[in-house]
């Protein structure tokens, strides 16, 4: 399967081991070792029913690093290489696309945050990524993923899903429709967002999870990988989606909503990692709006299971019956949680 592939990369398939590797949802991954087991590269397939144009991630990703490579040359940039002919993406017979990386030595990834010290890590990663990018123009980058964090946009397929819905669903979920349907003033403030000046639209990675940052032997963060999503927008989609996934020790698939918290001083260290970076390239109307960012993304976030529960589960699917209601009710929970500590999140900032 793969033998082609690696040949066109300049590799001989003979002197190389091939095993899945990573815990990713979307792209199939897998590390090429030598015999010795040492790992020389990353091979990926994308997953083009996500991503429906490769060549315009090829794009994003060549243009970035050569901005990099110009302005930041220091930087640990995680673009993918260039096969034999010098392209960046490789095509197979069955129109499946590959992409490979080199292996980073002494580094690992990891699936969750365990320490306010990783989650500050990561934090600073990914507001350096942005902060390094500041002087590029974002509007260069193609879209990858259409309307992927427009709020307005979830709320009206919500609202259409209430219209169209399974409406034995819709009753089943009348509470959870009431509450989401109060918290419509977070859609009205992303509307004033998208008018304010003092927002500037930035090359923003826009899937935060604690994986897609790569750490060394110490927990140091390295650099800011899986760059699939890097596109122009604001900053609040970074940081929410922070803390929508750092902040509580229970992920989004926690059925026992009491094991749902907002953890403190996780939210400090995201807080300091990302402004000890952005500091001084944040607008006053965008620090103003750092704890918005959080309510923006969670709320977001159980819109759409929601949504998805009451269109019969097409998007993401269900592993069980009730997956997605559940999982909109965890993100209901931990929305109501975080929404409680604003005051004390502002204050946090404002002594930043």
């Amino acid at each position: 399967m793969f033998n082609n592939i690696l040949t066109r990369y300049g590799l001989n398939p003979d002197l190389y081991t091939i095993q899945p590797f990573g815990s990713g949802l979307i792209n199939h991954t897998w590390k090429i070792s030598k015999p010795d087991g040492r790992p020389c590269y990353i091979l990926q397939k994308i997953n083009t029913a996500v991503f429906k144009e490769p060549e315009a991630i090829a794009a994003n990703i060549e243009r970035l690093g050569s901005y990099l490579q110009a302005h930041a040359p220091a930087y640990l940039f995680a673009g993918a290489l260039p096969t034999a002919a010098g392209e960046y993406l490789c095509r197979n017979e069955k129109n499946e696309y590959f992409r490979l990386f080199p292996f980073i030595p002494r580094s690992h990834s990891i699936d969750m945050v365990n320490s306010p010290e990783q989650a500050f890590e990561a934090a600073r990663q990914f507001a350096r990524f942005t902060n390094l990018l500041s002087g590029f123009d974002a509007s260069l980058l193609q879209i990858t993923i259409p309307q992927f964090h427009d709020l307005s946009l979830r709320y009206q397929q919500f609202l259409t899903a209430l219209a169209q819905g399974n409406p034995f669903r819709i009753e089943d979920a009348a509470g959870l429709i009431t509450y989401l349907q109060d918290q419509q003033h977070l859609v009205e403030t992303y509307e004033r967002i998208k008018k304010d000046p003092g927002f500037t639209l930035r090359v923003i990675h826009h899937d935060t999870k604690i994986s897609n940052v790569l750490f060394d032997e110490h927990d140091k963060g390295l650099c800011v990988i899986d760059l699939d999503t890097v596109m122009p927008g604001y900053f609040i989609s970074d940081v929410g989606d922070m803390m929508r996934t750092y902040l509580s020790p229970a992920n989004e698939e926690e059925k026992d909503f009491q094991q749902i918290s907002v953890r403190d001083e996780f939210f400090s260290a995201i807080a300091k990692g990302y402004l000890g970076e952005m500091q001084h390239v944040l607008s006053a109307a965008e620090k103003k709006h750092f704890v918005y960012a959080g309510q923006f993304m969670i709320y977001m976030q159980a819109l759409r299971f929601l949504t998805d529960h009451l269109n019969n589960d097409v998007y993401y699917g269900a592993r069980y019956d009730g997956h997605n209601f559940i999982r909109a009710q965890n993100q209901a929970v931990l929305l109501q949680q975080y929404t409680a500590k604003e005051e004390l999140f502002n204050e946090i900032i404002s002594t930043i």
